[in-house]
């Protein structure tokens, strides 16, 4: 699957369809080994998820929708954003979320999941941690235009006071003979004071300050989406693994940051696991674990029932070796175990029985015609 997103600001969803995805779909659907292509538009955002056939080279693919993308970039309005195009990698979805809630200010509720966000970043298998809720710091400025009017300032010379003043001029170089010395002229604002300080007009014998005008505030962005637990506003952390990292490692390696920062979390700030990925994984191997022992007891007490010990020990010890041979060989060979992979292994388990008594079965037969035991249980022809 390939996502191919494209933005506009301001733009309806219905002006969006026709503007941004209708000329993309048309350059699109060319493509070959397309399966479905599916579109949304909402305010300010279109997008366009192709998914392909199965087997398809997914490098070949992710060339072709570049190359499309980029012929379909003429037909765009030219106040468009760059259409970004992104390969859906399976492997990179979150494997664990973690919810921050309770009846915490958000400044405060932001700051601490953007700090537990570095900390968990710093994990070596983690890929990357996403706060879902999260909304860009900003700082607000409110204007009074009766003190505006007062002083003789409109609002277009305020703004663009700021705006002109907000710039890093280069201007040239000094070569002083012993050398070349790079000069400017600062003017980026850097700190809240630099805006209040800031010189709108000179009133006789009186200079008026951006903050003799104004107030300035920090706030947040018009939020995009919310996210709530129990009712209760909440940041949610996506963490996401690295190809081939354990998962389970992964997770507990989290759990244990989350456990050493538990003390210093506020009171009314509640910690909530939303989905562990871990979970299933062990509930897939202890599945695996349980089918391989009852298929080793079944078998142990049929075989030592029917033919007896020293045959039951070989095939008890035939089952498991399996198993071990079959992980040791996906190891050697630089693979990692997936669901796949574990789904497979316990799917076999009831090949391996079958087998193991049939075998079992024929080679007992060939011992009670006389075949030395090496023989009897390497010739597979019945008798």
């Amino acid at each position: 699957m390939i996502y191919v997103a494209m933005s506009l600001e301001g733009v309806s969803p219905e002006d969006g369809e026709r503007l941004l995805v209708r000329p993309m779909e048309q350059e699109l659907r060319s493509i070959e080994g397309l399966r479905k292509m599916t579109a949304q538009s909402s305010e300010g955002h279109a997008s366009i998820t192709l998914e392909f056939d199965a087997g398809f080279d997914a490098d070949q693919a992710l060339s072709d929708v570049r190359e499309k993308v980029d012929i379909a970039k003429a037909e765009l309005p030219s106040e468009a954003d760059e259409p970004r195009v992104v390969e859906v990698n399976v492997s990179e979805f979150p494997v664990l979320s973690i919810g921050l809630s309770g009846n915490v200010e958000e400044s405060q509720r932001v700051a601490i999941a953007r700090r537990i966000k570095d900390e968990i970043e710093g994990i070596a298998e983690v890929l990357e941690v996403d706060i879902g809720g999260d909304r860009e710091e900003l700082l607000e400025i409110v204007v009074d235009p009766l003190v505006l009017e007062s002083y003789g300032i409109d609002f277009a010379t305020l703004f663009n006071l700021v705006s002109r003043n907000n710039r890093l001029v280069a201007a040239g170089s000094l070569d002083s003979g012993a050398g070349r010395l790079g000069m400017k002229v600062p003017g980026v604002i850097e700190t809240l004071e630099d805006v209040m300080a800031m010189p709108v007009k000179v009133d006789g014998d009186r200079v008026v300050t951006f903050g003799d005008v104004a107030i300035i505030r920090p706030t947040f962005k018009d939020p995009e989406g919310y996210a709530r637990i129990d009712g209760q506003p909440a940041l949610v952390l996506e963490i996401s693994k690295r190809a081939g990292a354990n998962i389970i490692a992964t997770v507990e390696q989290v759990q244990a940051l989350f456990d050493e920062a538990a003390g210093m979390l506020p009171e009314g700030l509640k910690v909530t696991t939303i989905t562990d990925q871990s979970e299933f994984v062990e509930d897939m191997l202890s599945e695996l674990l349980n089918n391989v022992v009852t298929a080793v007891v079944l078998v142990l007490i049929v075989i030592l029932a029917a033919m007896g010990g020293r045959s039951a020990l070989m095939v008890g010890l035939t089952i498991p070796g399996a198993f071990l041979s079959g992980i040791l060989m996906i190891w050697a060979v630089g693979y990692t175990l997936n669901i796949v992979v574990l789904f497979a292994l316990i799917l076999v388990a009831g090949m391996l029985v079958d087998g193991a008594i049939v075998v079992s079965e024929l080679a007992d037969r060939y011992l009670h015609q006389g075949m030395a035991p090496r023989e009897a249980w390497l010739e597979r022809r019945p008798a």
